[in-house]
């Protein structure tokens, strides 16, 4: 198997096992667990600051086989690039949604404050509740037509969401890869393995996020875990990206790194962290943040 076959089984590993293992976890933990979820996010949001402030970045600026230091303003540029995007996708995804669900008044807070929120399954369950209760009174056909649209527009919302969250993943994973062709000689001590292990354990508390919202709204249990599993899919198409881009020269390979670094900034500071204060109002979330900030320092380094 060559080093594209090795990347796209990690990342598929770390994506796709990733969530699936949360996807588990939430179809056995209870539904009012929103303190263990708290703390989770606000772990696996400390451990992906570190790998990003401390390997990715540093790695942008002197990506493999560049003759010298990378511009600052490329590194800062890219960067910026990506976490803009990602913010503008998620505002435009919040501003089409939040208005149809009920609790999303003026006095909710400008963040996710609810699982079911951080992939929009609270649109997709109201669209599903609408369309099992017109099936229950027997609507006309083509008021049932529309709740099927309804509902399949809500469930392409939720797949845009988790998918924004995952290809910039798959995207770190595949341009560490690119910017060292013989890292699998030592697949263990290269830093594209080690930012795999990172997501993997990251992606635990955003399978949760997924599962949990969907069985809650009456999916079956076994249903929701290989959904949840299937939602790891776009990091795989993250990481065939990142690594294309990188193999292209050393410039390319920094706007990957910079971009996906930026893009992972907006997940930690625009959701993760926001997510995790509100779902437990104290100072434990902190705490469990500077914990993953330092896990995710020692797997860097060690």
């Amino acid at each position: 198997m060559g080093i594209f076959g090795w990347v796209i089984l990690i990342t598929a590993i770390a994506g796709v096992g990733g969530t699936g293992v949360g996807g588990y976890v939430g179809a056995i933990l209870r539904r009012d667990s929103t303190r263990t979820v708290s703390l989770l996010l606000a772990f696996a949001g400390g451990v992906m600051m570190a790998v990003v402030c401390f390997a990715l970045i540093p790695e942008a600026f002197k990506p493999e086989g560049a003759d010298q230091q990378m511009p600052v303003w490329l590194v800062v540029g890219g960067i910026l690039l990506g976490f803009i995007v990602v913010y503008l996708l998620n505002l435009w995804i919040d501003k089409s949604t939040n208005h149809e669900i009920e609790h999303v008044d003026e006095q909710h807070p400008h963040a996710h404050d609810d699982l079911d929120e951080l992939i929009h399954a609270d649109h997709y369950n109201k669209h599903k509740e609408e369309h099992d209760l017109g099936h229950q009174q027997g609507v006309e056909r083509s008021h049932d037509m529309e709740h099927h649209r309804e509902l399949f527009i809500a469930g392409v919302v939720m797949a845009c969401a988790i998918a924004l969250h995952n290809i910039p993943e798959g995207m770190v994973i595949g341009a560490s890869y690119a910017g060292d062709i013989n890292a699998l000689s030592s697949l263990a001590g290269n830093s594209g393995f080690i930012i795999a292990i990172v997501i993997g354990l990251h992606n635990i508390p955003e399978g949760m996020a997924v599962s949990v919202p969907l069985i809650t709204g009456g999916t079956g249990k076994l249903k929701a875990i290989l959904l949840t599993a299937a939602t790891g899919i776009p990091t795989v198409i993250g990481a065939i990206l990142g690594f294309w881009l990188g193999l292209i020269s050393p410039v390319w390979l920094c706007i990957s790194l910079a971009f996906a670094s930026g893009a992972m900034l907006y997940v930690v500071f625009g959701e993760l962290f926001p997510e995790s204060f509100l779902m437990w109002k104290s100072k434990a979330p902190g705490g469990m943040a500077l914990i993953g900030c330092l896990v995710g320092l020692l797997l860097v380094y060690i």
